[in-house]
């Protein structure tokens, strides 16, 4: 009768999948001027971190100070004609009453008076139009970020709403990772890091369609902070991705398989002999085996020899 080495089957964890990924910001959001115009000045550089309010572009503001100050001249004209349309129409009212002057005129006077007011209501939205523009002609950053992107150069001539650069705010990180066509993306994971912590992954959203070209999913998972300063934007990072398993695996040494049958099997011991269990690998590693099988944790299997068994052979187990 036979020695056996056995060890007894331990439920495995989650097979974790190693990808690369990216680290963005939670929120990447185009700069762009509201009006159209040429750049006079540039303020930032790639890479470089503003905060809220931080002047960013600047326009050349020649027209729009000679537009500011047509539209400031029409104001004036405006409310000079209406005071004197206002001034005319009191004068007139009060002969009105002396019947020196006819009901007709008067309604004509105030009827001027009314087109008067209304073209200094038209002129002083003209005006504060060309003050807003003149104050558009300044970017500045619309929130707490890191500039991931600058676009344009001085000189340039851009459109509205044209993107100039790009800010990333760097308090929400998440790493953008491109999964496999097929693949069911995981629920979550971990990053490790050099001090060998690790911080828990969980997938927010996936892209609803392949990349035409490389027919990849576009996937972001959120990282859970603090983040320690080695993690920055735009930083290639290896992310380790588990997905759930609908069954429990085992977790065997690479000697427990054996490969004589038509499938993988392992050897089981029960009542002092053995019997061959079929098994499907789901990871092979360098001295160990994830597989899933029909079979109870705790059991003791055969870790060594296998090919030497056979079915209903009695054995003895070595001390484990």
């Amino acid at each position: 009768m036979p020695w056996v080495k056995t060890v007894v089957l331990k439920e495995a964890a989650p097979t974790a999948q190693r990808f690369s990924g990216i680290l963005r910001g939670r929120h990447e959001v185009p700069q762009a001027f509201q009006i159209a115009g040429r750049i006079q000045q540039r303020f930032i550089d790639p890479g470089q971190r503003v905060e809220k309010g931080r002047l960013l572009f600047k326009l050349d503001t020649r027209d729009l100070v000679a537009t500011a100050e047509g539209a400031a001249a029409d104001l004036r004209r405006a409310e000079a004609a209406l005071a004197i349309a206002t001034d005319e129409l009191q004068r007139q009212q009060q002969l009105v009453g002396r019947q020196f002057v006819s009901e007709q005129t008067l309604r004509r006077l105030e009827l001027a008076e009314r087109e008067a007011r209304s073209q200094v209501e038209t002129a002083s939205a003209r005006h504060q139009q060309a003050q807003n523009a003149l104050g558009y002609a300044e970017l500045k950053a619309s929130n707490t970020g890191v500039v991931t992107e600058v676009i344009v150069e001085p000189g340039q001539v851009v459109g509205v709403g044209q993107t100039l650069a790009v800010l990333a705010e760097d308090q929400s990180l998440e790493v953008e990772v491109f999964l496999p066509e097929g693949s069911n993306p995981p629920k979550g994971g971990y990053l490790p890091l050099s001090s060998g912590e690790q911080l828990a992954l969980s997938l927010r959203e996936i892209a609803g369609a392949a990349d035409p070209g490389s027919r990849s999913w576009r996937a972001r998972y959120s990282l859970e902070g603090p983040y320690p300063s080695s993690l920055t934007l735009g930083s290639v990072v290896s992310v380790r991705l588990t997905q759930k398993q609908t069954t429990a695996s085992h977790r065997v040494p690479l000697g427990a398989l054996d490969e004589r049958g038509q499938t993988p099997q392992v050897w089981a011991v029960s009542d002092g002999t053995v019997n061959p269990l079929a098994v499907e690998v789901i990871d092979l590693g360098e001295e160990y085996a994830q597989i899933r099988a029909d079979i109870n944790a705790g059991t003791p299997i055969v870790a060594l020899g296998t090919h030497l068994l056979t079915p209903g052979m009695a054995v003895r187990e070595l001390a484990r």
